[in-house]
């Protein structure tokens, strides 16, 4: 089964959508799985086509919404479904910056050009009116700067004579299908294993999101604090673990003590009591997954505890 949880967001027909939806039933082993098509637009064509195929779907008007509110609209129901990753095709809507942080690094873009080149919109008007021979798309990390996150993969497309924008844009857009599942499909692969695991089972959590915090993944509850952290060869250590909270350093030595193959003391964060557990060796996912909810319920805050546990 893919561990990665892929949330696309359209506005119109999703033919990128689709290239990656039908590479994924195709490709052997594939990294990844679609599990929600999203849209700005109920009518977004995308829509229908992705639920035919037995994907979830989610239609809302941004009309009359800021840009903050719309986006907490789309964030609920990419957790509702355990969305890991997101991928942006043909969104024509612009994401606050809380979004962009909270899924930093996880946020993926198609761009119809070959960037840093021709950011923005009407890409091949600006092609053709600079005289260029070659164009082309870009998959991207989305951050905060239009266009301007790290490039992942490019694909080039030869301007013909007597090119129209229309003309030019059909064939990047056949370009288009070509790269997008290939880079995504290999930012995966290239991941390491325990991540997107891991990352699927804390992103479950009510109101956990994502961000990079002291340079490793971290899971923080929104209004709360960060509750796990993925630490990979920290400090050159060759381990790969899960950091979260126990109760103290009493029980945390008594879990080093019981099993120091499993627990160990983390740098930095054992003295306030977190406990670093193994991920590579046999990992018992059950197990992760308990100390993932006891870590995320010592840092929620009291007014999502009481809604949770009704307490």
């Amino acid at each position: 089964m893919a561990e990665a949880r892929l949330g696309v967001l359209i506005s119109g027909r999703g033919s990128n959508m689709a290239a990656l939806l039908h590479a994924s039933r195709l490709m052997a082993d594939c990294p990844y799985e679609i599990v929600l098509v999203a849209a700005n637009d109920p009518q977004a064509p995308g829509l229908a086509m992705a639920a035919a195929e037995g994907i979830a779907t989610f239609g809302q008007s941004h009309q009359g919404l800021g840009r903050a509110a719309f986006d907490a609209i789309i964030e609920a129901e990419l957790h509702r479904h355990g969305v890991t990753h997101v991928a942006l095709a043909g969104y024509m809507r612009l994401l606050s910056p809380g979004f962009v942080e909270r899924w930093a690094g996880r946020c993926f873009n198609i761009h119809p050009s070959l960037l840093p080149a021709h950011k923005g919109l009407h890409v091949h008007e600006a092609v053709l009116a600079a005289g260029e021979t070659m164009s082309g798309c870009t998959v991207h990390l989305v951050t905060a700067e239009l266009d301007g996150g790290p490039i992942l993969g490019q694909a080039r497309v030869a301007v013909l004579p007597g090119d129209t924008p229309e003309s030019l844009a059909a064939r990047i857009l056949i370009a288009e299908h070509q790269l997008y599942p290939r880079v995504i499909a290999n930012q995966f692969r290239s991941v390491s294993e325990p991540l997107p695991r891991l990352r699927a089972l804390a992103l479950a959590l009510p109101e956990a999101a994502e961000k990079l915090s002291h340079g490793a993944p971290g899971f923080f509850v929104q209004g709360g604090k960060f509750f796990a952290y993925f630490s990979e060869n920290h400090h050159g250590n060759g381990i790969t673990a899960l950091l979260v909270k126990a109760s103290g350093v009493e029980e945390q030595a008594m879990l080093i003590e019981q099993d120091p193959e499993l627990y160990f003391r983390p740098a930095y964060f054992g003295p306030a009591g977190w406990i670093g557990i193994r991920l590579d060796a046999a990992t018992d996912w059950e197990m992760i997954g308990r100390w993932l909810e006891r870590s995320w319920q010592a840092s929620a805050p009291r007014r999502l505890l009481r809604l949770v546990t009704g307490q």
